[in-house]
């Protein structure tokens, strides 16, 4: 049984998505049981909920989460176990509202951001703790095989703090569960919408977010079929995604490539940066092309266009423009969509090598 949580994207339904449309009303798939937690937010925590387990058949599955259903499609099929899903989102929601509040107040840093996540929209709440209160509180502490994640579109006006908020939830969950479940994400997809650098630096935040204990990211930046939506339409593969984490990390299979390539050094060698990586099982490849979305700086960071070729598992970047160069940034635009793959189809996310956030 897997707990899927988090905002709009997690809550997208079968009805709505692009290729959940299509198969709906032929899914039939009495192996996997839904369970719908009703959106409530509560000041006080609930000992009780509303809800029922349901069979997975074209009614059900209909409203139910897109991303959910294509996980555990995938799940059941290469485990040939029963699947159950509780499904317990809100779109809109900033990631506050799923910490208990007295965790937030008592962190001065997360208690500011959180301030300036509160406003008054009208479709969900944004103080901290309510939605946990009425949506997850009651809910413990069923045993869950693990957590799925789909937020942080609604943290962009606060992205500093957003590691050591999730940090703080998936402990907390954690605890409260009596379980050290595994913990899986997928990360924020590029869109147009955000202010500044918003996007890409919540983005940032939850690629350092694998540094917590038991956790997993799907990134799905090559999987946007419109950056002025921030709804992506197309919900399987990240579902799919999604499970191979899961098969790969918590399941023990060892046939499945899961883990994006991310980031781990630099080395200067004389008008050019090369670039060093983990999670490469054979090499990268760029997509159509020329690799994209690279810029390169010296030492004012004044950043350039830069031209950068693949040598097997690492990436040399330049520009004619920086003699000496110390920084090199990769995907740093909110509705960027580079080219970066391993040669087994994973996206590289966006970093940049003068990152401070630990």
């Amino acid at each position: 049984v897997w707990l899927c949580s988090g905002q709009s994207n997690m809550e997208w339904s079968m009805a709505a998505s692009g290729d959940g449309k299509r198969v709906m009303d032929q899914v039939n798939d009495p192996q996997i049981r839904l369970f719908q937690v009703p959106k409530s937010a509560a000041s006080t925590e609930q000992v009780r909920g509303e809800g029922s387990w349901q069979e997975c058949n074209s009614i059900s599955v209909r409203y139910f989460s897109a991303v959910a259903y294509f996980f555990a499609k995938k799940l059941n099929k290469e485990l040939n176990v029963p699947v159950g899903l509780i499904h317990a989102s809100w779109g809109g929601t900033p990631a506050e509202t799923w910490v208990p509040a007295s965790l937030v107040e008592a962190t001065p840093a997360l208690k500011a951001s959180a301030q300036k996540q509160i406003d008054d929209r009208p479709w969900c709440p944004s103080s901290p703790g309510v939605v946990y209160n009425a949506m997850i509180r009651p809910l413990i502490p069923f045993r869950v095989a693990g957590a799925l994640w789909y937020q942080g579109e609604s943290n962009t006006a606060a992205p500093a703090t957003y590691k050591q908020l999730m940090e703080t939830l998936i402990t907390d969950w954690r605890k409260e569960f009596l379980y050290d479940f595994p913990f899986y994400y997928v990360q924020i997809a590029p869109w147009n919408g955000y202010g500044e650098d918003s996007g890409v630096l919540i983005r940032e935040q939850q690629t350092h977010m694998l540094q917590i204990p038991k956790t997993g990211m799907v990134v799905v930046s090559d999987l946007v079929d419109d950056i002025k939506d921030i709804h992506p339409q197309f919900k399987q593969p990240v579902g799919e995604r999604l499970a191979n984490v899961a098969l790969g990390d918590n399941y023990g299979k060892s046939n499945v490539v899961y883990k994006s390539p991310v980031y781990k050094s630099m080395k200067l060698e004389k008008n050019k940066i090369r670039l060093y990586f983990e999670n490469v099982p054979t090499s990268l490849i760029s997509k159509g092309g020329t690799l994209t979305d690279f810029e390169i700086a010296g030492a004012d960071q004044k950043f350039y266009p830069a031209l950068a070729k693949i040598e097997g598992n690492t990436v040399v970047v330049y520009a004619k423009e920086v003699k000496v160069p110390t920084t090199v940034r990769f995907g740093w635009a909110n509705a960027a969509m580079p080219n970066l793959f391993t040669k087994e189809g994973l996206p590289v996310p966006a970093f940049r090598t003068d990152s401070t956030v630990k």
